[in-house]
């Protein structure tokens, strides 16, 4: 019986040494993983931030998540292993998150500046999920029925994949949107003349102008590959045309920025350029915006009078409050949880906060007309009607066939007719 009872204390010390010897390498594993992420998010924010800013432009968004990942560190030795699965399975997230820039440079122009550091940040995704799933097992309990076992399971599997659907993508999805955008310039086949903007933050945008042949002009934001053929178009029929890539994106300095927060202050400085342009009219500027360019041009012109008419072709939702607007029933709860967290997350890396739900900003554009172009069920986020209704006079609805933003391309003709008799009436 000594015997018997020596033997258990020998094993049960084994069975602890062992446990704490795999905690120990767990750790460590943890430790360099949130290692390469910090290196990455250091890099991006402080050590090579985009042209035009400068560390201090990134205190929130770049000491936010050090600190995050620093207190994930001195804490995970201390947690109980679901805990430390979930805090793994985190960092994993945002090491995909951080490794995406890189992922994305390296077949759009190639890596340079702080996309090394990423990959470095991507590799350690695989590792800290492995740690992740890992911890789950171990944290398994053994000594549980199969009828309850079994069950507890999925049901946890479950919830689990809910909360990672409902948080993480759109955590991703905003992180993503302010460190990626298109880097590419095409051609216009219309003279024109290089155009170089700056924002009242500092920010240089580079784009071309089109002079104007009948003293008005138009900015059709935002970028410039998705409006060529709508400045084709004005060209035609004499209107000056502005197009110019948005900040972080092509040549323009910044951050990126997928929501368009900050768009306002870029189209401030189109209306600028063109308000100094001696070919145009100041009182006969308009402005042509697509998707997130039609709203931050419908909160534009509710901030400053010099937008004389708007073309929002796509509006929808920007922000959390816009979005909820939209759901109805339970899905007003799902929304404030999936795009809040998407919010959070926008305002960490933007370092700002969210603008005016556009509902209450819409009535103020009025007496000035505005149209509202949108592709009803086919529309990504309905808001355009809504909108419309929320807007003085005067103003002007279209339904369009085809998707978000197709008019152009579906009925071209009819496009053509309804946009410059608008511009032409608004602009006189």
């Amino acid at each position: 019986m000594f015997s018997g009872r020596c033997t258990d204390v020998r094993n049960r010390a084994r069975i602890e040494d062992r446990r704490v010897r795999n905690n120990a390498r767990y750790n460590y594993l943890y430790f360099a993983g949130a290692a390469l992420v910090g290196l990455h998010i250091a890099d991006d924010a402080f050590i090579q931030p985009q042209p035009g800013t400068g560390a201090g432009d990134h205190l929130v968004s770049g000491l936010v998540p050090l600190v995050l990942l620093a207190l994930a560190a001195w804490a995970y030795p201390r947690m109980r292993g679901g805990a430390r699965a979930v805090v793994a399975l985190a960092s994993a997230v945002l090491a995909v998150a951080s490794g995406a820039e890189a992922i994305y440079y390296s077949g759009h122009g190639g890596l340079q500046g702080d996309d090394y550091t990423g990959l470095l940040a991507l590799a350690a995704a695989p590792p800290l999920v492995g740690l992740g799933i890992s911890e789950l097992w171990r944290s398994r309990r053994l000594d549980e029925r199969h009828l309850r076992r079994y069950p507890r399971r999925l049901i946890k599997t479950v919830v689990i994949t809910f909360g990672v659907s409902l948080v993480a993508l759109p955590f991703l999805i905003a992180y993503v949107g302010g460190h990626v955008a298109r880097g590419e310039v095409p051609m216009l086949d219309v003279p024109h003349q290089d155009a170089v903007l700056h924002t009242d933050d500092g920010l240089e945008l580079r784009g071309w102008y089109v002079p104007s042949r009948n003293g008005a002009a138009v900015i059709v934001f935002p970028g410039r590959k998705g409006p060529l053929g709508r400045a084709r178009m004005l060209a035609r029929h004499g209107y000056g045309v502005l197009l110019y890539h948005r900040r972080g994106e092509g040549q323009s300095q910044g951050d990126p920025d997928s929501f368009g927060w900050d768009f306002n202050g870029d189209i401030r400085a189109g209306i600028d350029f063109l308000r100094h342009r001696p070919d145009v009219d100041p009182a006969r500027i308009a402005g042509i915006g697509l998707s997130v360019g039609g709203e931050m041009m419908l909160q534009t012109a509710s901030e400053t009078t010099d937008l004389a008419a708007v073309v929002a072709e796509g509006a929808g939702a920007r922000t959390a409050s816009e979005e909820i607007d939209d759901a109805s029933g339970p899905d007003k709860v799902l929304a404030a949880i999936s795009y809040g967290a998407r919010d959070l997350t926008e305002i960490v890396v933007q370092g700002r906060m969210p603008p005016t739900n556009l509902k209450r900003l819409v009535p103020r554009i009025a007496p000035r007309p505005v149209l509202f172009l949108h592709a009803g069920n086919k529309e990504v986020g309905q808001l355009g009607p809504e909108y419309y209704r929320a807007a003085g006079e005067s103003k002007q609805i279209w339904q369009h066939e085809g998707g978000h933003t197709q008019g152009f391309a579906t009925q071209p003709r009819e496009y053509e007719r309804r946009v410059v008799g608008f511009l032409d009436k608004a602009l006189r």
